[in-house]
């Protein structure tokens, strides 16, 4: 990131790209060390989760069928009961293990990234042994981060929920209930994106400066003014990857066997969505980090590079202490 603080004002979709392309390529090394150790980890929880769940799911699904073809009050009808149970506990019970290695693999990647890329920016020596010294000391604050946005996220689903039902209580099939539905799908995917959008810079905000939870994200929401248009188009075209690329490793991999997908393809087909997973999700953090620095600079908030730098090397110590707002918080400049 060898660009001057004003100049990243200016950078549009294919400039925020360039930039984050040419980081990793030039840092090459240290990212392959952190996609090695976190993230490659990270992407494979989340697709082998895919394919045990459809595997559990299969169980239970059968187990269904049996007990509605049994008659009710049978010995054999009590089993199935008591074996549908322990189907449903080990489902609930993989389902809260699996995300909570994924939320903790999320949260250190993402401290990782956020880290290395501020190292990069103000020209600080790094070394992974480095990286993996500071991961484990913000990831609290980032959990904070994220329970924040996530109790945002269920409200924000909550209410459209009630305005789906509204709209099918008082105008059930009537031919102005279809497009009504429409646009508010619409608008919901636009405001998931933004939700999407607060959130990952107010991780970013988290690691970087002395916010976090609902004051990063106030922050992030900040931020995002006057460049929301670029990042919703980046985001969005992030997330429509990632569920085409959780789309192919269904249908040709965990629905393979049923669609006579030989062995030896499905495989191959589940080592490429796995590397293009990861790929998105390393591409996915530096975005998000360059995104920060490039509303940073476009809001005139001038990064003083030596007090960022003192800043990260305050996660070095053995307590760590926030940044000052006044400290990083950055001085605005006139252009």
């Amino acid at each position: 990131m060898d660009r001057e603080q004003e100049e990243m004002q200016f950078l549009g979709l294919f400039g925020i790209y360039k930039e984050s392309c040419k980081v990793i390529y030039s840092y090459w090394k240290i990212f392959a060390k952190i996609a090695l150790s976190l993230i490659l980890p990270l992407s494979f929880i989340y697709l082998a989760h895919i394919e045990v769940s459809n595997l559990i799911r299969r169980k239970i699904i059968f187990t269904e069928i049996r007990q509605e073809f049994t008659p009710v009050g049978t010995a054999r009808y009590h089993r199935l009961s008591d074996l549908l149970s322990k189907e449903w506990t080990y489902f609930i019970l993989f389902k809260v293990v699996y995300f909570t290695f994924y939320l903790i693999l999320s949260l250190l990647s993402t401290s990782a990234v956020v880290y290395t890329v501020a190292c990069i920016f103000t020209g600080r020596d790094l070394t992974f042994r480095k990286v993996m010294t500071v991961v484990p000391k913000v990831w609290k604050r980032l959990m904070i981060t994220f329970l924040c946005i996530f109790i945002a996220t269920v409200a924000y689903s909550m209410v459209a929920a009630l305005v789906f039902v509204s709209i099918d209580y008082f105008l059930g099939k009537t031919a102005a209930a279809f497009p009504l539905v429409i646009i508010c799908v619409i608008l919901y995917i636009v405001g998931f994106i933004y939700l999407s959008i607060v959130w990952n810079l107010a991780c970013v905000v988290s690691v970087l400066e002395e916010s976090y939870g609902p004051k990063a994200m106030v922050k992030s929401w900040r931020l995002i003014r006057g460049k929301l248009i670029i990042a919703m188009v980046i985001f969005f075209k992030l997330i429509l990857t990632s569920i085409l690329v959780q789309y192919a490793f269904q249908m040709l991999v965990v629905y393979g066997r049923w669609r006579l997908v030989p062995m030896v393809d499905r495989v191959s087909y589940a080592i490429l969505c796995f590397l293009v997973l990861s790929t998105l999700n390393l591409f996915g953090l530096v975005i998000q980090t360059v995104i920060y620095f490039v509303c940073k600079s476009y809001h005139h908030e001038n990064i003083d590079k030596m007090e960022l730098s003192n800043h990260l090397e305050v996660y070095l110590l053995a307590e760590y202490v926030p940044l000052k707002d006044k400290d990083v918080q950055l001085e605005e400049y006139r252009v």
